[in-house]
């Protein structure tokens, strides 16, 4: 145990319990959190906290991210932590590994405050988990390029700032030939944000379609080399996908403690439902299947820190810990019974909350795929 570490989880857990949780519900009724959030977030020093000082950052190390992380999942504020990581976790750190000095200097230390909110634009409506058939392009124009297309599901589209967006420059390769990506700001002419999409969870996070029409950008826009955007967006896949293994583990670790409390006072037949077998055998398991994720993505969390974290091993902590998430989460809302489904009970959120966990960051049918070639290799 590192007592700093416990002492910041302590902190955060506070924040979260004392500002976030009170103010969820209203949250999820107007379907997004306000923009404001983020400079709150950043007043509190709970955003990108890894981002080294020179940039405005804290200078932590990866578990403090997580501690971040984990703690908005366990306390069931998936549509805050979810953002939260895209924009900490995935873009800041694009902007570190792959940007240039004066990239870095420009947009992170207004990340770390929370003046800047980041997005990424990677999926389109005819290209998922498929990277390689996304249609938006870039053209040369002189020193320019001129982006056109469209992006859907963009978590964090409705308040961002900054998007970095995927976009074909090289049309005679492969899109892993021929993508570059490129730092777009909000305000540059021909960029407009769609609407708001209504999803079946995660209601307060914004997820959003975006719509590039003849936007201009300097070659200083790039992100990367040129035609190298495919393999960026490769190499910051361990920290996404291990991100969200670790949500997952934490979602259902908080799921579990909730529902323990509930049939402890939940009476049927006369008795406390916590005394019946069928509960106490479900919980028995959904309590093993969460201990066994969480020494997974423990022993993931120090390969990453080591960079010996490849990529067959984290296809398996993403797929394994999502697919848990969703057990622990029906079994969890089966134990409710009725008030289950009501919406004043907060396992009905996590259930909902659950199921884009499978989907999101790399299919589970993806992360098969993956594995399957190391195991067949």
């Amino acid at each position: 145990m590192n007592p700093e570490l416990e002492l910041f989880r302590e902190n955060v857990r506070r924040f979260v319990t004392e500002y976030v949780v009170p103010r969820y519900r209203q949250w999820e009724k107007d379907e997004i959190f306000p923009r404001e959030l983020w400079n709150t977030l950043g007043e509190q020093g709970l955003l990108a906290v890894d981002i080294p000082e020179e940039y405005g950052g804290f200078g932590a190390d990866f578990l403090f991210s997580m501690v971040i992380h984990e703690e908005f999942c366990r306390a069931n504020c998936a549509a805050v932590g979810g953002p939260m990581a895209v924009h900490s976790d995935i873009v800041c750190h694009y902007i570190l590994n792959r940007g240039s000095e004066s990239q870095r200097r420009t947009y992170l230390p207004k990340m770390v405050s929370g003046e800047c909110v980041g997005a990424v634009a990677m999926t389109e409506p005819g290209a998922g988990s498929d990277l390689q058939g996304m249609r938006t392009t870039a053209r040369r124009d002189g020193d320019d390029f001129i982006i056109n297309g469209s992006k859907i599901f963009i978590t964090n589209g409705q308040h961002c700032d900054l998007v970095i967006v995927a976009a074909r420059t090289n049309m005679e390769v492969s899109g892993a030939k021929g993508t570059t990506l490129f730092m777009v700001d909000s305000d540059t002419p021909g960029f407009q944000r769609g609407r708001n999409l209504e999803k079946i969870g995660l209601h307060p996070s914004d997820t959003s379609e975006l719509f590039f029409q003849d936007v201009r950008v300097s070659s200083d826009a790039i992100l990367g080399e040129l035609d190298r955007g495919f393999t960026v967006l490769m190499g910051e896949l361990q920290r996404e996908r291990l991100a969200l293994a670790i949500g997952a583990v934490a979602a259902a670790e908080g799921l579990i403690e909730v529902t323990v409390a509930y049939v402890k006072e939940r009476q049927a037949f006369g008795a406390p439902i916590s005394q019946l077998q069928n509960t106490r055998f479900k919980l028995a398991e959904a309590a093993t299947d969460a201990r066994i994720h969480r020494s997974f993505v423990e022993e993931c969390k120090q390969l990453f820190m080591r960079g010996e974290l490849d990529v067959a091993t984290v296809s398996m902590a993403k797929m394994s810990c999502s697919e848990m998430q969703g057990r622990v989460a029906d079994t969890c809302l089966q134990l409710h019974g009725g008030y289950g489904y009501m919406q004043e009970y907060g396992v009905s959120r996590a259930y909902v909350d659950a199921r884009v966990q499978r989907i999101y960051g790399g299919t589970s049918e993806v992360m098969k795929e993956l594995i399957s070639r190391s195991v067949l290799a």
